[in-house]
């Protein structure tokens, strides 16, 4: 099968590349390697560009022709979204309509789209199920939130299929430990701990201790990064089989705290590394976790590394493999 993933180069798409890559399925990535990094395209063929180039994307669809798209490029840091919201207006929102428009126009119809549980805002009730009010609390909620309406709209318009998935927490690394996490500045608790206890940052700021939550610290739903590959995948297979649009939470169904993490992380790496309580930061929500009854009963998922320690010891052994 032909699948063009954008974003391919980065942090989730790689490990769907690698995956989709060792199932045989023919890949093209396009990136424009903003976060990104060729040498984590380990399948298929590398076009470097940006989605806001609409005449290079088209030639990149045209002359690839997919069988499906997996569109993963995007801006993810809420704090920096809440400063800097037309960026990712611009490059989340605009730039997949661009995609989507692309693909009407060369008569590719189905698309496999990364949204966020950050659409949910701060839910009424948790688990969060797929059904729940979309109300989102910051700028990269909302510009996930817009896509997934202009999803909706076409589906229900024009013969268009989607699935959107709906990230939790996502940490870890490869097992093979071929790639992992490699941001620049990473704004993700497991990596921000881990660098920590590296020495490459002298300490851990934790953001907001009066939550009202049990330790006073957010909660969330962490799920490895393979297993939400697998989601991926399976996602495909459901639009290729000529499954109809769907949206699904990608999480495990329970939370960690940010203390639990930290004392997994301090136990994981054998490190009692510094931390220092810090304000709250804007955009955050208290905390949120999954329904995911609705993923396992229909794409068939069966989560393999539901373990927090699993987690952050796999996202350990790739930090220790990588320089500063």
């Amino acid at each position: 099968m032909k699948v063009m993933i954008t974003g391919g180069a980065g942090y989730i798409g790689s490990h769907v590349v690698k995956l989709l890559g060792e199932k045989g399925h023919n890949v093209l990535v396009y990136d424009n390697l903003s976060t990104g990094h060729e040498w984590a395209v380990l399948y298929g063929d590398l076009v470097v560009g940006d989605l806001a180039d609409k005449a290079k994307l088209a030639d990149t669809l045209t002359g690839f022709m997919p069988d499906a798209v997996m569109h993963f490029a995007a801006h993810i840091q809420v704090e920096e979204s809440v400063q800097k919201p037309l960026k990712y207006y611009r490059n989340n929102t605009v730039n997949a309509l661009n995609l989507i428009e692309a693909m009407m126009t060369a008569g590719i119809q189905k698309l496999i789209f990364s949204s966020t549980a950050a659409v949910y805002g701060i839910p009424d009730s948790m688990p969060v199920n797929e059904d729940a009010p979309i109300r989102p609390i910051n700028p990269y909620g909302m510009s996930k939130a817009m896509v997934e309406r202009m999803l909706q709209d076409l589906s229900a318009s024009a013969d268009f299929r989607y699935v959107s998935l709906r990230y939790f927490n996502v940490a870890g690394a490869d097992p093979d430990g071929k790639i992992g996490q490699a941001y620049e500045e990473s704004t993700h608790l497991i990596t921000r701990a881990l660098k920590t206890a590296k020495g490459e940052l002298k300490k851990l700021l934790v953001y907001g201790t009066d939550y009202d939550t049990p330790d006073g610290t957010c909660i969330r739903d962490y799920i490895h990064v393979n297993d939400l590959a697998d989601v991926h995948s399976a996602a495909l297979d459901h639009l290729i089989n000529s499954g109809q649009s769907r949206v699904f939470n990608c999480g495990y169904g329970h939370g960690y705290s940010v203390r639990e993490i930290i004392r997994s992380a301090k136990k994981i790496t054998g490190i009692d590394f510094q931390t220092e309580d810090a304000e709250r930061r804007p955009g955050d929500s208290p905390g949120i976790v999954a329904d995911n009854t609705k993923v396992k009963r229909e794409l068939n998922w069966k989560p393999r590394y539901d373990d927090i320690d699993f987690i952050i010891r796999t996202a350990w052994e790739w930090e220790r493999k990588r320089k500063k």
